[in-house]
């Protein structure tokens, strides 16, 4: 029976490299988490101390002190505890709008096996032959 490693405090608050099941790398490049905690993390922090508040002030009309240390203390936590599964919603919304497919050749996670379409090549007009004049606006 294998031993089971108590988890630490920074194990909740490092990152994995990827998925241990798939093989799908969380970091796709530097500044990849940003929206997730300006918008996900500190949206979601702001949308709990406005409800904290507005239930405060509508049900017990505390002091501006008292309110400030109970609107903002909960947020702090929240958004603490909170950074890591903002990254992961990020990571579930990114992977389900853009899907990083492996393909079967050289490795990467971009792409399928489909072929990208090419454009037509243009014919080149040969050497010698007078060159169009531009077209004049009327």
């Amino acid at each position: 029976m294998p031993i089971k490693r108590i988890r630490g405090l920074s194990d909740y608050f490092t990152p994995l490299d990827g998925c241990p099941r798939c093989g799908y790398a969380y970091e796709r490049e530097l500044g990849y988490f940003l929206l997730s905690i300006w918008a996900i993390n500190y949206g979601g922090g702001s949308l709990l101390g406005i409800s904290i508040y507005c239930y405060l002030e509508y049900f017990y009309h505390l002091s501006l002190p008292k309110l400030l240390v109970c609107v903002i203390s909960p947020v702090v936590f929240f958004n603490f505890f909170f950074a890591r599964h903002s990254k992961a919603f990020f990571i579930a919304l990114d992977h389900y709008f853009d899907p990083h497919v492996k393909d079967g050749g050289g490795g990467g996670n971009g792409g399928s096996n489909t072929k990208k379409p090419t454009l037509p090549i243009a014919p080149v007009a040969p050497k010698g032959s007078p060159k169009p004049e531009p077209a004049v606006l009327v």
